[in-house]
């Protein structure tokens, strides 16, 4: 390995991008290795046996799996570096409270969209898609980012969306900037950050991927 940090990637995966985040925000050098999710490699399933899925993280050879529990375990061990947790315990909680309501909504619902014929289903998958984003909205209100002044960990875990929200647009016939204007402005201050730029998919080949995904599906 070129460093002591190996990534398992996916180029398109917004969880793999949490990790990249993260581990550009601490200034860490790592090797990304892309993976064939259809030709899974024999490390991806050496190293994460269980689920079989990107992203990976191997430090020194052991693996760490689960794109929000790698982004703390980055946070612990390179603690002296741009801290992406509250050092606060409640506060450290409520931040862990929305990276795990990103978690359990976003792509849950997102996913719908796409997974989901024109039916009344993908409806309510819409509207529950839309009513978890204006939650988040409410969150953020008028801070700059979820860490108030500090871009932090529910940034990271909520960020590489923004690059869904061209697919989540097209497939849902919705609007992002009516819908959610604070969490579009939200996207594109994040976007301004080289840590985000470099790290989060292009639109456009997220909206790509999730075409073949339809036509796959036969949908």
């Amino acid at each position: 390995m070129a460093s002591e940090l190996l990534l398992l990637d996916l180029n398109v995966s917004p969880f793999a991008a949490r990790v990249r985040i993260a581990l550009e925000e601490k200034g860490l050098e790592y090797e990304s290795r892309e993976e064939d999710l259809d030709n899974k490699s024999p490390l991806l399933l050496e190293m994460n046996p269980v689920y079989k899925q990107v992203p990976v993280l191997i430090h020194k050879w052991k693996p760490i799996s689960e794109s929000s529990i790698i982004v703390q375990y980055i946070d612990e061990v390179w603690n002296h570096k741009s801290p992406l947790l509250p050092s606060d315990p409640y506060e450290r909680a409520h931040a862990r409270f929305w990276v795990d309501y990103i978690d359990k909504k976003i792509y849950p619902c997102g996913n719908k969209l796409w997974n989901l014929p024109k039916c009344e289903a993908q409806e309510s998958a819409k509207k529950e898609l839309m009513e978890s984003f204006k939650t988040l909205e409410a969150e953020l209100g008028d801070k700059p980012y979820f860490g108030s002044n500090s871009f932090n960990a529910v940034d990271i875990t909520l960020i590489p969306f923004y690059s869904f929200f061209h697919s989540f647009e097209k497939l849902g016939n919705l609007s992002m900037v009516k819908e959610c204007p604070k969490l579009v402005e939200w996207g594109e201050r994040c976007m301004h950050k080289e840590s985000v730029s470099k790290s989060v998919s292009d639109p456009i080949a997220v909206y790509e991927a999730v075409l073949e995904i339809k036509r796959n599906l036969g949908l």
